[in-house]
């Protein structure tokens, strides 16, 4: 899903750019790999309070040990057995907890494109996963913290990878200023075929994100599966429908959008909805994530590729 995100937001902006959103992408799987490892994975999934996991599993020590907290832990009606422990070795599940963490910061940077060095930026993925993402997985996907406790569900990621990464963007995007010119100076995709090549991967990707959070091969899992490219689908109508009556004309960026909108809406709710459901899930947010791309102008927020709109919105509404 990271090199087809680096495709994605690297065929949107400008030829003399497209190496460095390459770069800060692929830059997230070496750095974000390395501190999972050593600490990012402990603080998301220990047990040492509601708020922070701890460095129990600090190195990938204690392997041994199930996850703390899902031992026994029914995620939904019909509260079928989803033990991690039981269905998955906790190794595993590092791993696959891994692809989050990864993606998470590198959404952030379709904010930001054209703007940053990449030495700030460096710096800014290591102590956002850290002091962010790591706690608010906690937070949400972890048994022991505070939302989960509170009933919270988010089956893969809509407040932890979307909402989290959206608000982020938009933050980042608010202290780094404008880039110089914008508004008045168009900033047209360079490279529509990388786009749609991104969000094809993208699109394939997403089946293992969201149908692969139900952690085993049943019948959940096939509905999330389907869910996951149901609303992908309708979203991507809804938003070239929008196109249509706003601006006369439907796009082959907005198709490329409105899938990832899709994608993005479905993610919190893609083991939990019918496919009706996210039919309606998809076509909303393809209308809405659409028409929230003309924010940034009247707010004066240079959110370069429209993150807030997409994964912010998107994420929030799904």
């Amino acid at each position: 899903m990271t090199p087809g995100l680096a495709f994605f937001y690297g065929g949107m902006v400008r030829a003399k750019n497209v190496l460095g959103m390459l770069m800060q992408n692929f830059f997230c799987i070496g750095i974000v790999s390395v501190l999972w490892v050593l600490i990012g994975y402990s603080i998301a999934f220990g047990d040492s309070n509601q708020i922070f996991g701890g460095f129990h599993f600090s190195l990938l020590n204690h392997m041994s040990e199930p996850v703390p907290g899902y031992a026994g832990v029914t995620f939904a009606p019909p509260y079928e057995a989803n033990s991690l422990a039981q269905v998955i070795p906790p190794i595993v599940f590092v791993a696959f907890q891994l692809m989050f963490a990864i993606i998470t910061p590198a959404l952030i940077t379709g904010a930001t494109a054209d703007r940053w060095k990449f030495g700030a930026f460096a710096a800014f993925v290591a102590i956002w996963s850290i002091l962010i993402y790591s706690p608010v997985a906690h937070w949400v996907f972890s048994p022991e913290g505070w939302l989960f406790k509170k009933g919270a569900e988010d089956f893969a990621g809509g407040t932890v990878v979307h909402a989290n990464a959206g608000a982020a963007a938009i933050a980042v995007a608010l202290v780094l200023g404008k880039r110089k010119g914008w508004p008045a100076t168009s900033f047209r995709p360079h490279n529509l075929p990388f786009v749609l090549l991104g969000t094809g991967l993208l699109w394939f990707g997403w089946f293992g994100f969201n149908a692969g959070s139900e952690l085993a091969a049943d019948t959940r899992a096939g509905f999330a599966f389907v869910n996951t490219n149901t609303a992908a689908a309708a979203a991507l109508l809804g938003w070239l429908f929008v196109e249509k009556i706003r601006d006369g004309k439907a796009t082959t960026l907005g198709a490329a959008s409105g899938a990832v909108a899709g994608l993005v809406a479905i993610t919190p709710a893609c083991g939990f909805v019918s496919p009706a459901g996210s039919i309606a899930i998809g076509l909303i947010a393809g209308a809405v994530c659409a028409l929230a791309t003309a924010i940034k102008g009247k707010v004066g927020i240079d959110d370069a590729l429209d993150v807030g709109a997409v994964h912010l919105v998107g994420g929030v509404l799904g």
